[in-house]
């Protein structure tokens, strides 16, 4: 990956999307915007998961500036039946919301933005699982670790819920939230 004059701002506080970034040596900063996702009103995940990147994106314009280059995510995940899985509120919510997922198959989808003062890129993904039934007494001890939170559906496919996958369609980046693979032609697209 080339220098970067002026380095990509991811505006996001997760740690998982700026290792992301790494892994595919992706130079960055990190900043984190602030957007209300509860000012959301919709049911449909991909128009939720939209909505939420493109109100960070305003978001981070407002107060980075329109000179930067600025990459703003989210991610939820959504049941067989549509229904949207957030981030778990505490412990009792990251059960609830994980039993949803065992013995099921669930989609997670993740909505990026990358703006430059001449181009804006976005891109919806989705990566689909089918999961075995959850070991009760490991999905306790993983509710006991605190892993889940601020974890999309308290979902960790590159930990918990990995020993449960039974299929996969799509990328494991976009689980993780970031479509990396999606991301990189449109960095060498844009001089940044």
């Amino acid at each position: 990956m080339r220098a970067v004059r002026d380095s990509i701002i991811l505006c996001s506080s997760s740690p998982t999307r700026a290792k992301l970034l790494r892994d595919f040596g992706v130079e960055f900063e990190q900043s984190s915007p602030s957007f209300d996702e509860d000012s959301i009103s919709t049911n449909i995940a991909r128009e939720f998961v939209y909505r939420a990147s493109l109100g960070k994106l305003e978001s981070a314009k407002s107060s980075l500036g329109l000179d930067r280059t600025l990459l703003c995510a989210d991610t939820v995940i959504a049941t067989s039946s549509g229904e949207i899985l957030r981030k778990a509120r505490d412990i009792d919510d990251a059960k609830t919301i994980l039993l949803k997922q065992s013995g099921s198959s669930i989609s997670i989808i993740s909505s990026v933005h990358l703006y430059t003062p001449y181009k804006l890129f976005s891109d919806i993904s989705a990566t689909h699982y089918h999961f075995a039934p959850f070991d009760s007494d490991d999905l306790d001890r993983y509710l006991a670790s605190g892993d889940w939170r601020g974890k999309a559906g308290a979902c960790m496919v590159e930990g918990f819920c990995q020993k449960y996958i039974e299929s996969v369609d799509g990328y494991q980046s976009t689980a993780m939230g970031l479509q990396v693979e999606v991301l990189l032609p449109w960095l060498g697209q844009i001089d940044v």
